[in-house]
């Protein structure tokens, strides 16, 4: 079928795979959580974006070239993890200062709502969709795994690879937006439980920042083999 083989295992293994946790889907939810789903969907655009890139650099040849050359690899993997840090500590200084404004109510310091929500804004950003466009494309592992995943579905003697390879595509996409959306419209649930619980609002910030560490340790652990 238009050059794939195997089409229903690949449709099971690409939403097993959408499925499993990573920094896209934890900032996604994160931003819809504390903003709303404007938001929310304006940082899956970006995710939206920056798989469509990945994967189609992988349909290009691009993956081929980071398996070919470690030191590229190594180049991009450190320019991912750094940044996934970086985010992974603006959220978790975010979350202190929360808790640290809510101690200072508690302890009848006059903290005004600007102030209490500055930090809570900063790791919010005014824009979702380019923070979120970041975290997609610095990820060589994500070219990696789609060139080795994708391409046991193409068919050695297909006539148009590409065509195959969009098709798959197509399927990644469906699936990452459907969960996308699933992520946004549950975390626009919590938005208002979140707003009238600062302390909740600040673990959730917290928590995900922790997650972003974890990423990022991952990230620049991983290697071509």
């Amino acid at each position: 079928m238009l050059g794939t083989v195997n089409l229903p295992e690949f449709t099971l293994g690409a939403l097993l795979i959408v499925l499993l946790p990573g920094p896209n889907s934890m900032y996604v939810l994160s931003v819809a959580a504390r903003r709303g789903v404007r938001r929310g969907y304006r940082a899956a655009l970006g995710v939206v974006l920056g798989d469509t890139v990945l994967l189609t650099l992988t349909a290009a040849g691009a993956a081929s070239l980071l398996s070919r050359s470690p030191a590229l690899f190594d180049v991009v993997k450190y320019l991912g993890a750094a940044y996934l840090a970086w985010l992974g500590i603006g959220m978790i200084r975010a979350a202190l200062g929360v808790v640290r404004g809510l101690r200072h109510r508690a302890a009848g310091t006059v903290v005004t709502q600007d102030s209490a929500t500055a930090a809570e804004r900063e790791a919010t950003d005014h824009n979702p969709l380019r923070r979120a466009l970041i975290v997609s494309l610095l990820n060589p592992k994500a070219i990696l795994f789609d060139l080795a995943f994708l391409s046991q579905f193409v068919s050695p003697h297909a006539a148009h690879p590409i065509t195959a390879f969009f098709l798959l595509s197509v399927i990644v996409q469906i699936f990452s937006v459907s969960y996308l959306s699933a992520l946004i419209l549950g975390g626009d649930r919590l938005a208002a439980r979140f707003r009238r619980r600062r302390r909740l609002t600040a673990s959730l910030t917290g928590g995900v920042g922790s997650l972003f560490l974890g990423f990022a340790v991952k990230l620049a652990t991983a290697s071509l083999g």
